[in-house]
């Protein structure tokens, strides 16, 4: 790519700026806020079914978050790649593109299956309490079983995403968790003369809509008629190991950014059940009311990620800043927001998953330390995906690698065990992590984006 900045080319104003990553984002923020209201509806169904398992799926659900982040993420490679072809025009390229995308992910995906299938062979030795044994072992096998359709989907979704299509995944992302909360409904409490399943009966609910959700969103490829050009690319391109390497390049990097991000709160998880199963269903809940914030953070980030990315397609270094900086405004504002919500409506949200005093006391007593981060939280999700728009992707993973294995295991151990903080010292740690990653990304960005820096 060339080394200009398009000195002709007029910035769009502040206003316009926001107005389009708000219109980009949107739709995925309602696609992830569905996707919150099916893991509240979850937590809450199976929560009160019994705190055992309610604890079963907080540990599964955090061992499995690794593996399922970085299936996700290794898809993001294709954002940059697609965003920038995007704006040059070449449709077929992306075509092409997207079959390659499609075989490297799945490819991706059936490695991580096969690993996580070893784990699961080793769950006795990983120092949860024996009792929640026979409930996890089911519920984990099945969620293995949505690893690849959830990679699949996601690949198709950045392809979206990426040409500015926000709203067909929106769309299909609700239907399937209409589908899921029906399914929990009938198979935990076995409703309508279902069997009363519990916790494996959320796990069949869940595995049904992760398949559900690719088998749409594949349909509105093959058919729709303005994604011709594209499905003319598909057909004619072929697997090559140019094109599997350019996808490489870019998804090996964001999937391990965000295995060593999500790993270090599955680690979290693991140690949270070193304490106990109150302890471990506290933080289930405390986590998935955070994870409100991380969606709605993600998906104006995203958007900010596809614009960048079309940017850089025109060279164009001040856009590449604009675009980044005005989806930081926006996020620092969602950020204060969902802090408030925490703080006002956290004890209330808290009392929807669970019946059990003991964990209702643990989960409201880590309000504080969730609220803490949230900043933090905000900034590292706006400038990795920025970033990722540049695809300038190699320092996310040396970033991430510092912030959350580096320092931030330890951290969570030392608060923790060493400083005797027990639950709260380990959601207080997340704060250490994340600032330190929100610092790196920020001053990475600002680096790669300097004038006499070439884009790529």
């Amino acid at each position: 790519m060339s080394n200009t900045d398009a000195p002709g080319r007029e910035l769009p104003g502040r206003r316009a700026t926001y107005l389009q990553i708000i219109r980009l984002g949107l739709p995925i923020l309602i696609g992830q806020l569905g996707m919150i209201v099916v893991g509240f509806a979850d937590t809450k169904m199976v929560g009160l079914y019994s705190t055992e398992a309610l604890a079963s799926a907080s540990f599964v659900n955090n061992l499995f978050n690794v593996c399922i982040f970085a299936c996700v993420g290794f898809t993001y490679g294709l954002t940059p790649l697609v965003g920038s072809l995007f704006t040059q025009g070449r449709f077929r390229s992306i075509g092409s593109l997207l079959r390659n995308g499609v075989a490297v992910n799945v490819a991706f995906a059936l490695l991580v299956t096969a690993v996580m299938t070893v784990v699961y062979f080793n769950l006795h030795r990983m120092g949860q309490p024996a009792e929640l044994l026979p409930v996890m072992r089911p519920y984990y096998l099945i969620y293995l079983s949505g690893v690849v359709p959830v990679a699949l989907f996601n690949v198709f979704a950045q392809w979206a995403y990426a040409i500015q299509r926000t709203r067909m995944p929106m769309w299909i992302i609700l239907g399937a968790n209409v589908l899921n909360i029906a399914g929990n409904w009938l198979l935990i409490y076995g409703h309508w003369g279902c069997p009363e399943l519990g916790l494996t009966g959320a796990g069949i609910s869940t595995l049904v809509a992760r398949l559900v959700c690719p088998a749409a969103i594949i349909c509105v490829f093959a058919f729709r008629g303005d994604y011709r050009e594209y499905r003319r690319g598909f057909a004619d391109g072929s697997i090559t190991s140019e094109q599997w390497r350019l996808v490489g390049r870019t998804s090996w990097p964001v999937a391990m950014q965000m295995t060593f991000e999500s790993g270090s709160f599955s680690a979290a998880a693991v140690m949270a059940g070193w304490l106990g199963a109150i302890e471990l269903a506290a933080f289930q809940v405390t986590v998935i009311i955070g994870t409100l914030g991380f969606c709605v953070y993600y998906s104006m980030a995203a958007a900010v990620s596809v614009l960048v990315s079309n940017a850089a397609g025109l060279s164009d270094r001040r856009l590449m800043r604009r675009m980044a900086f005005s989806g930081y405004h926006i996020l620092l504002v969602l950020a204060t927001l969902a802090s408030a919500a925490f703080i006002f409506s956290g004890p209330e949200i808290i009392r929807q998953f669970t019946r059990d005093p003991a964990v209702i006391s643990t989960a409201v007593s880590l309000i504080v330390p969730l609220v803490l981060y949230q900043y933090c939280d905000a900034t590292q999700i706006n400038f990795a995906n920025a970033l990722r728009g540049t695809s300038k992707v190699i320092p996310m993973v040396w970033i991430a690698f510092v912030s959350y294995v580096v320092v931030g295991m330890p951290v969570t151990y030392l608060m923790a065990f060493t400083a005797s903080m027990g639950i709260y010292g380990i959601l207080l740690s997340f704060s250490v992590s994340l600032f330190l990653a929100a610092v790196l990304f920020l001053a990475y960005f600002i680096r790669h984006t300097r004038r006499n820096r070439k884009i790529s």
